[in-house]
């Protein structure tokens, strides 16, 4: 099988943000948003899309915010107050915290409820 280049995941347009966010601040985009560096506490981000964080996912997400079931969430460390797909939200559980090293993860919709798994590259 021969993979053609490059691969198009989405129809919607992309912004990237080339900085961290601090709490008090927001992102709410008609699309997809990848943010390279982290979102802290207090911070927003709202997409129409996917969003990619590549950093730490500490604030709040959503994602498919336009009621797109099929957007995910993907960050290097996903520990967001609040994750939102399309109108499933979800929160970590009590007394969750950084429990060391652990994979980039990816959050999306399945069979009706938000699951967090590794992160694993389209084939």
């Amino acid at each position: 099988m021969t993979e053609q280049w490059p691969v198009k995941l989405s129809d919607k347009p992309t912004l990237l943000v080339q900085r961290s966010l601090r709490s008090g601040q927001n992102v709410n985009f008609d699309g997809n948003v990848v943010v390279l560096g982290d979102v802290n506490p207090g911070a927003e981000i709202i997409a129409s899309g996917h969003v990619l964080v590549m950093g730490a996912l500490r604030g709040m997400v959503h994602a498919g915010a336009t009621g797109e079931d099929t957007a995910t969430v993907t960050a290097l460390t996903l520990s967001p107050t609040q994750l939102r797909i399309a109108s499933h939200i979800t929160r970590p559980p009590d007394g969750s915290g950084n429990e060391g090293h652990k994979p980039p993860e990816t959050a999306r919709i399945r069979e009706n409820a938000v699951i967090i798994e590794p992160y694993q590259p389209q084939r």
